[in-house]
């Protein structure tokens, strides 16, 4: 199996821009460049207060004065960054999206720099995946995911924002593998796989035992690498 290999472009660099795609003008890298810093963090603080709220009380149960309680923020400090619930689900699912892939990104390219020769590249991206799905994110993403498919309202704002996910998702993991590049539909195939196995993995686990889990992840690993040798010809 051929070895993985990065282009010229230098990973920090794609990592920038990509996470940028998700979040326009922010990040981590510029924090220190905004000219309210107190107030971005007082954003992210209940940003992360609404993780919390949407992994333990669900959509449903999402509300503006639960978060600001979690947040310890005060109602008007809440009303200043989110006016409306609306306007909190919009944040929410830009800051889930935006911290999946900061996460993935990251592990990554650490596991790039690390990697002995000869490590198969994709049981390392697909164990990176596993375990960005047992992530408080991903629990958010799917509570909104399932939401979305009985609220009008909500949809219209997580399909598009879905869709650039899965766009960027899909075009950082080309850059990653050259190999997959003269078969780009195989690469999506091993791609939603991927998703959709550790997806159901993550579901039924607990139904399902560790033994078949395991059975299961193996597997859809094999068929991810099998695909991966039909790609090199």
């Amino acid at each position: 199996m051929a070895e993985h290999t990065m282009t010229s472009t230098r990973p920090a660099t794609r990592r920038a821009q990509a996470l940028s795609r998700m979040r326009p003008g922010g990040g981590p890298d510029d924090r220190q460049r905004w000219q309210q810093r107190k107030a971005s963090l007082t954003r992210e603080a209940i940003l992360e207060a609404a993780v919390d709220s949407l992994v333990d009380t669900g959509y449903a149960g999402l509300s503006t004065n639960d978060v600001a309680r979690r947040a310890s923020v005060s109602r008007g400090a809440m009303h200043h960054h989110f006016a409306s619930r609306a306007d909190l689900v919009e944040g929410l699912i830009e800051h889930v999206f935006y911290h999946r892939m900061r996460q993935f990104l990251d592990e990554f390219l650490a596991r790039l720099k690390q990697a002995p020769p000869g490590e198969d590249p994709y049981r390392m991206a697909m164990e990176l995946h596993w375990r960005s799905v047992q992530s408080r994110e991903y629990g958010a993403f799917l509570r909104l995911a399932v939401a979305a498919r009985s609220d009008d309202a909500l949809a219209a704002i997580f399909t598009p924002a879905a869709r650039l996910y899965d766009e960027i998702w899909l075009g950082e993991m080309h850059h990653a593998f050259p190999q997959w590049r003269e078969a780009p539909e195989l690469m999506r195939i091993a791609n939603d796989v991927t998703q959709a196995v550790h997806a159901g993995v993550l579901i039924n686990g607990a139904i399902w035992g560790d033994e078949r889990s395991a059975a299961v992840l193996e597997r859809a690993a094999m068929l991810v690498e099998d695909l991966a040798q039909l790609a090199q010809g």
